[in-house]
């Protein structure tokens, strides 16, 4: 009897151990990081803060039309792949000529062939844009979209700290880019 109950013990240990090895395979859209100011995490000097960090997913364009094909026109999207954007104001910003007060959000955009609406939520941690809900908007606003001269393959997303407390957050994918300003 000892032993069965060794043994059931053993077995329940080992079928444990063996479920807690289960992971999911490395997503298509990998997880990345931007910070202001930039690389904040790794190059950051002794007293400097972080003003802003997102957390977004990096689809690839694979020879498929983004903006106006697999991103259609004047629709909600979640601004990259997989889960919303994650917007962290470490400090209270103007973000396209808009306050947004310290706290996290997510970011949405209505791309469009000339400008794009920017949306800033207070909904997080939604897959997709499919549960986008208006009245959880914290600010919309509205910036340019401008043709590049060379694909960019991965979307991505960067900021430049430009001086005197003001930064640009950059969006880009295939041929477009956005640029959001923020001051601080």
């Amino acid at each position: 009897m000892k032993f069965l109950v060794s043994f059931l013990i053993l077995l329940g240990s080992f079928s444990a151990l063996v479920h807690s090895q289960d992971f999911r395979g490395t997503d298509k859209s990998p997880m990345d990081v931007a910070y202001l100011p930039d690389n904040f995490a790794h190059d950051r000097k002794a007293g400097e803060e972080a003003i802003a960090k997102v957390y977004y997913s990096r689809p690839n364009k694979s020879d498929r039309v983004v903006f106006g094909g697999i991103v259609p026109f004047g629709k909600v999207w979640r601004v990259g792949a997989n889960e919303a954007v994650e917007f962290k104001a470490f400090k209270n910003l103007t973000i396209g000529g808009k306050a947004l007060k310290a706290g996290t959000y997510s970011l949405f955009a209505i791309p469009g062939e000339t400008e794009w609406t920017i949306i800033i939520s207070s909904d997080l941690d939604y897959w997709g844009a499919f549960k986008y809900d208006e009245s959880k908007d914290v600010t919309r606003f509205t910036v340019a979209s401008q043709s590049l001269p060379k694909t960019v393959e991965a979307f991505s997303i960067r900021f430049e700290d430009l001086g005197n407390n003001t930064a640009v957050m950059r969006l880009g994918w295939d041929q477009t880019l956005v640029e959001i300003p923020v001051s601080y």
